[in-house]
């Protein structure tokens, strides 16, 4: 199965009715996709009734893919609310709990910042953060470009299998040691993470400060070209792996919707039980 997606479904206004209310985008969303990224989660874990609402709202062959909660992968600029990191995995996995037992989780999806590069101490938390998770099936991102590197690419690879982290394959800007290359291995037999971040080489250098800089750093579209590359990928990994997510986050322009459209039709996929979608009448 080739499941393909956005990065969240707050942001995407060409597939919504005009005046759609906030809290009924998701069901709407999921007339359109058969998966989505939760990137609320991210920014704090979120209630049980927040999941329970998705869970309901969305039909049974919907998957989501919850991204980690920022202090799991050292996002924080603070102080986490919890009292020891244990604490903090204990209340996400009690939060994902109905996803698990909807069976509706595809994966917890841990990406780590660009300045986690590869030393040990980061090999041993991954080592943790992989205990932690348990039976729970968890990818795996990085930015930074070390782990990549001609040092560490086959034992980065080797790691990930031997632990049993599903691979994030990126396409993003190559610019510099804070991006990382396509690397097509799947390391789960089961199922393959790709995320679509876009080209903007200069969006993604730029300061990662201020309200906009999110705007500037995933403004792209992909074109026609650079999508046929992609089917060719598939096609490949397929052979390779059982499921595969795709997640288009090249949103700033309003283009992940359109370019993850354009993708299932290139791939000649037509899902046949997505949500009903509702009429605009007027």
């Amino acid at each position: 199965m080739i499941y393909i997606g956005l990065t969240g479904w707050g942001d995407h206004d060409s597939l919504y009715p005009p005046g759609l209310a906030a809290k009924d985008k998701l069901q709407e969303y999921a007339a359109h996709f058969p998966t989505v990224e939760v990137d609320s989660y991210f920014y704090a874990i979120q209630p049980r009734q927040n999941v329970e609402k998705w869970i309901h709202e969305t039909p049974n062959s919907f998957r989501f893919v919850v991204k980690a909660y920022q202090g799991m992968t050292g996002h924080e600029r603070g102080p986490i609310p919890y009292s020891s990191k244990e604490e903090m995995f204990a209340a996400f996995l009690d939060s994902i709990e109905p996803f698990i037992q909807s069976g509706k989780l595809a994966m917890v999806l841990f990406q780590f910042p660009p300045w986690f590069d590869c030393r040990r101490e980061h090999v041993m938390y991954l080592r943790w953060c992989k205990a932690q998770m348990k039976e729970v099936p968890a990818a795996l991102e990085f930015r930074h470009r070390s782990w990549f590197s001609p040092r560490f690419y086959a034992k980065t690879l080797q790691f990930m299998t031997d632990e049993g982290w599903i691979h994030s394959i990126c396409d993003e800007p190559q610019a510099g040691e804070g991006s990382i290359p396509t690397v097509l291995y799947p390391t789960n037999a089961e199922k393959t993470l790709i995320r679509l971040h876009g080209r903007n080489v200069y969006g993604w250098n730029k300061a990662t400060s201020g309200e906009n800089w999110r705007a500037v750093r995933y403004l792209y579209r992909y074109r026609e070209e650079e999508l046929r590359e992609w089917v060719a990928h598939i096609e490949t990994l397929k052979t390779k792996t059982k499921d595969i997510y795709v997640l288009f986050n090249n949103n700033s322009g309003g283009d992940a919707a359109d370019n993850a459209k354009q993708l299932i039709r290139l791939l000649g996929i037509e899902y046949t039980d997505l949500a009903p979608r509702q009429l605009d009448l007027f």
